[in-house]
């Protein structure tokens, strides 16, 4: 799995992508970060949705590989593996989030 093309896809949109979020649209917690991302003025988040992807059960795979994590939403900001929603809804309640970000831009 490590050489796969989904493998190589994930590795390389986290080494260039500063807020990257694995996405399905009909997901909940989905929306809920999306929400969060909105709210707080973050507009160049790059998010795949994954149930719109031929391969998206491969990148599912390989995230599960690389995080430890299968379900979505899967982030990371700076290149740094966040975790899901309620990881992002923690770090906002606890005024960590703009700063991560800010971060991860510069």
């Amino acid at each position: 799995m490590s050489g796969s093309p989904a493998m190589k896809l994930v590795q390389s949109l986290v080494e260039r992508r500063g807020i990257l979020m694995f996405s399905k649209t009909y997901c909940g917690f989905c929306t809920k970060v999306k929400r969060i991302f909105q709210n707080i003025g973050v507009h160049d988040a790059e998010i795949l949705e994954l149930d719109e992807r031929d391969d998206g059960d491969e990148i599912q795979s390989a995230l599960l590989q690389l995080t430890k994590q299968r379900t979505v939403p899967n982030i990371f900001i700076g290149g740094k593996h966040i975790g899901g929603c309620s990881d992002i809804e923690k770090m906002h309640a606890n005024g960590k989030l703009i700063s991560l970000i800010q971060a991860a831009r510069s």
